[in-house]
């Protein structure tokens, strides 16, 4: 009921509550497509899947643990991106943990003292464990998010660099779908450790001014995230049930080969699902989901020979 609610997060609360009906929004509209309702219904249907659970009961939180958590997809393509993209990703949970529960006043640290050092860690008003300020433990308490943004900074940075550097990254961005998370990330980061900085060596010198930098920083990237980048966020979950619906599919040896040369091109229910979507769209060549990428370019390369060059004689 809001009985510890901090009036001076009054900004944090309010940005969240745009996230939330952002969030809903946008996932409405990206649910509402027909490849995206087609691959959701059927990675729910999975999931939810009695059969499944009988088979392979540890299949879910194994992959909830590689795609959600340790992201493995990204370390076959290169170990600096994974690298990366691991320090931002627990950076910004390790944050989120912290950051809403306290601006909501779900957490709240008393002290029977009213000074320290010892203070009382209470979840709803429920006291959850005791500590000491100035112990190890109290310290890691009281700056878990200096600790994320020190995880933050390198991460984002490399992403930045790269996107500087990397031909391929620098051809097909934008600013405000590619960079501007980055930054923002960066700035929200580099601002939380100034505030630090500021309390402890500067007696709480231009406190003030980095305070309201840091909480105008940190309200737009939440309203900003169901509109750009970010949003994969909340999508990548999605991941989890798709992985799951391709992984029975492979137990029950449900494999699907490609029409020219046999090689296997994915799971049959897989591919019958991607033509199924392409019918939705009226899209006239869902027999193209039949073949394998090699024998796709070979047969458009054929086309282009027999039929496009073949004019210009």
């Amino acid at each position: 009921m809001l009985r510890d609610f901090d009036s001076a997060l009054l900004p944090y609360a309010v940005a969240t509550v745009f996230l939330a009906f952002g969030v809903t929004y946008r996932y409405t509209v990206w649910v509402s497509s027909p490849g995206a309702r087609r691959l959701f219904k059927q990675g729910w249907r999975s999931f939810l899947s009695m059969e499944n659970f009988r088979r392979a009961p540890t299949a879910v939180p194994r992959m909830i643990a590689t795609y959600l958590g340790f992201q493995k997809f990204l370390g076959a393509r290169s170990h600096g991106r994974w690298v990366a993209h691991q320090l931002i990703f627990w950076g910004c949970v390790l944050a989120a943990l912290i950051t809403f529960p306290l601006t909501w006043g779900w957490f709240t640290f008393t002290s029977a003292t009213g000074s320290g050092p010892g203070y009382e860690m209470r979840i709803w008003g429920f006291k959850v464990l005791g500590f000491d300020s100035l112990d190890f433990f109290g310290w890691l308490m009281f700056h878990g998010l200096d600790i994320a943004a020190v995880l933050v900074i390198p991460g984002a940075s490399y992403f930045l660099w790269r996107r500087m550097r990397d031909r391929g990254a620098v051809t097909g961005q934008r600013f405000a779908y590619d960079l501007v998370p980055l930054i923002a990330l960066i700035v929200i980061s580099v601002t939380g450790l100034l505030l630090t900085f500021s309390s402890l060596f500067l007696h709480g010198g231009g406190y003030e001014f980095l305070a309201i930098l840091h909480m105008v920083s940190v309200v737009f990237t939440l309203i900003y995230i169901p509109f750009g980048k970010f949003f994969h966020i909340v999508q990548r979950p999605a991941a989890v049930g798709m992985q799951l619906f391709k992984y029975t599919a492979r137990q029950n040896e449900q494999v699907f080969h490609c029409r020219r040369c046999q090689e296997p091109v994915d799971t049959t229910p897989y591919v019958e699902n991607l033509q199924g979507t392409m019918r939705d769209l009226k899209l006239d060549f869902a027999e193209w989901a039949e073949y394998c990428p090699r024998c796709k370019r070979v047969l458009r390369g054929n086309a282009y020979l027999t039929h496009v060059k073949k004019g210009f004689k």
